[in-house]
């Protein structure tokens, strides 16, 4: 089982920098619940995700399913610009620390992947369609006496979860993740309570790579000194294009007939 998730895990990596090839659609989805668990309030927010000069950069077009005014709109082209114009004028120094930097992220999160197959005990307990695909469904528990070498990976114990491997690419289909107990970090010590959790679903797309289809995550959060606040989030992804590997954005704006 350790070793299944050690090869699934790596096959996701490289499945992101597959998904480097096409640009979609991000739907995201906040509601706000009050202390009786309703709704108090819903935020939606529309993205074109796409990669320019191997960076992946959002932009806004909508808000509450409403297209942005004009003046939103135009800050959004003005922030691809600048990405596209810092990319066009980076100097080949630059470009040796950048791509030495995704290097190191890459190795980073090779080694992380070993830490969560060492973090858990894992179960095979059946199989399940996902998609229209057989998947194996895998438990896994938080192993008693893990020693994280990363500080990443010290919050493995605080979780345990369900996966779906596609049987014929072993490829993760399905995870379903709980918190087990209160997180704490960063510099606005934002914190995770006991029962937080969150699910991920993902597609094979054109036969070549899996990306993800649907993102839902319920989330007990506590700010600092702020009080409490309850969150439903879901995001959806759609309309996936191949974006040519020889094409290059060079700048934006309309089309002049």
């Amino acid at each position: 089982m350790q070793q299944l998730l050690r090869v699934v895990a790596e096959k996701d990596l490289e499945n992101d920098k597959r998904q480097r090839d096409y640009t979609y659609i991000e739907r995201d989805v906040e509601h706000r619940l009050d202390g009786k668990g309703q709704v108090k309030s819903t935020e939606v927010k529309t993205y074109d995700v796409m990669e320019i000069y191997g960076e992946q950069v959002q932009r806004l077009t909508e808000k509450d399913d409403k297209p942005l005014s004009e003046k939103d709109a135009a800050k959004e082209e003005e922030k691809i610009q600048k990405v596209i114009d810092k990319r066009k004028n980076e100097s080949e120094g630059d470009r040796k620390k950048r791509e030495q930097k995704e290097e190191k992220d890459l190795e980073d999160g090779r080694k992380f992947v070993r830490e969560v197959a060492d973090a858990y005990d894992f179960k095979l307990v059946g199989t399940e369609s996902v998609g229209g695909r057989e998947a194996w469904v895998i438990d896994g528990e938080p192993r008693p006496g893990f020693e994280p070498h990363m500080k990443e990976a010290k919050f493995l114990s605080k979780f345990r979860g369900r996966v779906w491997i596609d049987k014929n690419d072993l490829q993760l289909a399905r995870m379903d993740v709980e918190c087990l107990d209160t997180i704490s970090w960063g510099l606005f010590l934002a914190r995770f309570h006991k029962g937080s959790r969150f699910m991920v679903e993902q597609t094979r797309v054109n036969d070549e790579v899996w990306l993800p289809l649907h993102v839902t995550a319920k989330i007990d959060v506590r700010l600092a000194l702020l009080k409490n606040f309850d969150v439903d989030l879901e995001q959806t992804y759609h309309d996936y294009k191949k974006f040519r590997a020889t094409a290059k954005i060079v700048s934006v704006g309309d089309v002049q007939p």
